[in-house]
């Protein structure tokens, strides 16, 4: 089948770990023939901006076309509203037999209706990032944007929508809140971990590689965690906390970029000897490293390394927010409510090595399998 992968209502940036990355190629890899029609808005040096709109075939060997912004309105109107030029000339000239959309607020979604209409053999998904977290935090946002615009975005796709698909919970609940999908046509599509990324049969010795690379001991204790390091990741938190246990067998493995608003105060907490700190990380490198750790702790907000730790069958600690409470598959992980639980929670693993088994046993029993972006591929075009 034909599969067009839009990613409109946002950035595409390339050669990320994203899930608008992750099942396209996966669709290659199933044998599909697969384009990417996206936004010019990318990562330029590690922050957004903008490219000249282009064609050309990425590291999966899968076209992208970067259309540009509608020149009819002042542009910085066209980028929040987002209204292309180009969405009808790439459907007609690709012809999909289906048509998947990284998230749906963008006003250009009525040309892919318009399409659709015409073409009626062509099946939409629609999935959605959006939740209360990290969208909808202001009256304006949540009354105005969301309830009446981009609420629009979705009535006009949704007649020709076969499922629209939450990669939460939450953002279920947001979907059909917020933007009143129909409940019979909205459920999960979680996230998960880039399978082709990963062997599972090397893990004992790549465990053993990045544990000597980093000066840590077999007997270590060692936590992972990382990402992007914003306030409300609250990484800091837990670096302050593994330092201020003075213990030379817990450890911590850092990796991401922080914030600038956090830059020295991160700078000032890594001058510790039980701290490992590597930097921004390629998504593919993340597994490897995941590999090294005993235990998972992400104590803020959300991001895909919840999904990837418990897919590459880490026993994890989650802060708890409900609606993002699918990643305990049945004793994988804990969950705190507050910063103040950081401490007990790390000491109570720590001392308690049986009950780490076996949220490590049920991680990869289950975890591994339900989180594949493979199998994940498949249920995302009902196939």
């Amino acid at each position: 089948m034909k599969i067009l992968h839009c990613c409109l209502a946002a950035f595409y940036i390339d050669n990320f770990g994203y899930q608008e990355n992750i099942l396209p190629k996966m669709h290659k890899l199933q044998g599909h023939e697969v384009k990417i029609l996206a936004s010019t808005e990318t990562y330029i040096e590690n922050s957004l901006g903008y490219i000249q709109p282009c064609s050309y075939i990425n590291n999966d060997q899968i076209e992208v076309v970067r259309i540009p912004y509608a020149k009819w309105l002042p542009l910085k109107i066209v980028k929040k509203l987002r209204i292309y030029n180009g969405i009808t000339d790439t459907l007609e000239s690709f012809n999909p037999d289906i048509i998947f959309m990284h998230d749906c607020q963008f006003i250009g979604i009525k040309e892919i209706a318009a399409y659709a209409k015409k073409h009626t053999n062509t099946r939409i998904y629609v999935d959605g990032h959006t939740d209360f977290i990290n969208s909808a935090k202001t009256w304006i946002s949540k009354n105005i944007l969301h309830k009446m615009i981009y609420k629009w975005c979705v009535k006009k796709i949704s007649p020709y929508t076969k499922k629209f698909y939450g990669t939460l919970p939450l953002r279920v609940e947001f979907f059909k809140n917020i933007y009143n999908t129909p409940p019979e046509k909205t459920e999960l599509l979680q996230l998960g971990i880039d399978d082709t990324q990963v062997d599972f049969s090397q893990k004992e010795v790549i465990r053993k590689v990045i544990r000597k690379e980093l000066e840590l001991n077999d007997n270590d204790f060692v936590i992972i965690t990382g990402g992007k390091i914003d306030r409300r990741k609250n990484i800091h938190h837990l670096i302050k906390v593994v330092n201020e246990l003075k213990n030379d067998n817990i450890k911590l493995i850092v990796f991401g970029t922080p914030t600038p608003d956090m830059k020295d105060e991160i700078r000032n907490l890594l001058d510790s000897s039980t701290i490992r700190y590597l930097g921004w990380l390629p998504s593919e490198k993340v597994y490897n490293y995941f590999f090294a750790g005993d235990l998972a702790f992400f104590p803020g907000t959300h991001s895909v390394l919840w999904e990837q730790a418990v897919g590459i069958g880490l026993p994890c600690i989650f802060k708890k927010w409900e609606g993002i409470q699918h990643i305990d598959i049945g004793g994988n992980c804990l969950f705190i409510n507050s910063n103040d639980e950081i401490k007990d929670n790390i000491l109570a693993l720590y001392q308690n090595k049986s009950q780490l088994a076996l949220m490590k046993q049920i991680a990869m029993e289950k975890g591994v399998n339900q989180f594949s972006y493979y199998e994940i591929a498949k249920k995302a075009i009902e196939v």
